[in-house]
């Protein structure tokens, strides 16, 4: 049978001499993993363009019960970059979400809720006019919604600190250190409540950035299991630096 979906591509690897084996992220099936064959041919019909990290796609594939690899019959883009693949900030920016999200995703099973988020995510990262800053710090925050780990409770003056390995917002001393103190806690939780059209107006010095971009992988840590190290994340400290 065939297969039609978007698709967010997630890894590609060189498969023979002209082929590749593709991993993305689709609305309809989840992760899947497909063969397109002669891509790197000079007269493919499906060029190696098509297929780059983090492109977002309608694809055409064959399914077939119980086979975890299938080819790809047609890829066509879905949404069109400006602007990631020209603006360092932004394409550091996309390749980290991306690896987040690939490190993170487990199920093979298809969630429009999730994929809805990533696309939109990746479309938003694109196209929007504002500062990008804060990006993907919302991006950490507002994926544990779709990953069972939401933060829970309100920072307030009763619960000032953000219990990281609990994932709530508490009263006092937790009885260990993996927790965040008031102020760090406060903007997290600003962040997390923030609509993703009004991210600029929040304003986050260099140092805070990036504390809160430790605390926050720190948490995924905690939360998922075998959590791989982010390699794009040193590039992402050394671009957000500038």
């Amino acid at each position: 049978m065939l297969l039609k979906t978007r698709a967010i591509i997630f890894r590609s690897t060189k498969y023979g001499d002209s082929s590749l084996i593709m991993e993305a992220y689709t609305e309809e099936r989840g992760i899947r993993k497909y063969i397109v064959s002669g891509v790197r041919k000079a007269r493919s019909s499906t060029p190696a363009s098509k297929l780059q990290l983090m492109n977002l796609v309608d694809l055409i594939a064959y399914e077939r019960p119980g086979k975890d690899l299938t080819r790809i019959k047609e890829v066509q883009p879905a949404f069109i970059y400006t602007r990631i693949p020209f603006e360092v900030e932004r394409g550091t920016i996309g390749l980290f979400m991306l690896e987040v999200a690939r490190n993170s995703i487990r199920e093979s099973e298809e969630n429009p809720s999730l994929f809805h988020f990533l696309y939109e995510s990746f479309a938003f990262l694109d196209s929007t006019a504002g500062p990008i800053n804060n990006i993907h710090l919302h991006f950490l925050l507002e994926l544990t919604a779709h990953l069972g780990f939401l933060p829970s409770g309100d920072h307030s003056p009763a619960t000032p600190l953000f219990d990281l390995r609990e994932g709530q917002f508490i009263g006092g001393f937790p009885g260990h250190t993996e927790y965040l103190d008031p102020h760090r806690a406060g903007l997290m939780y600003r962040l997390l409540h923030a609509d993703r059209q009004a991210l600029a107006d929040i304003r986050l010095s260099r140092e805070e950035r990036s504390g809160l971009l430790t605390d926050l992988l720190r948490y995924y840590r905690y939360h998922i299991e075998g959590m791989r190290e982010i390699n794009s994340l040193d590039i992402l400290r050394t671009v957000m630096a500038k």
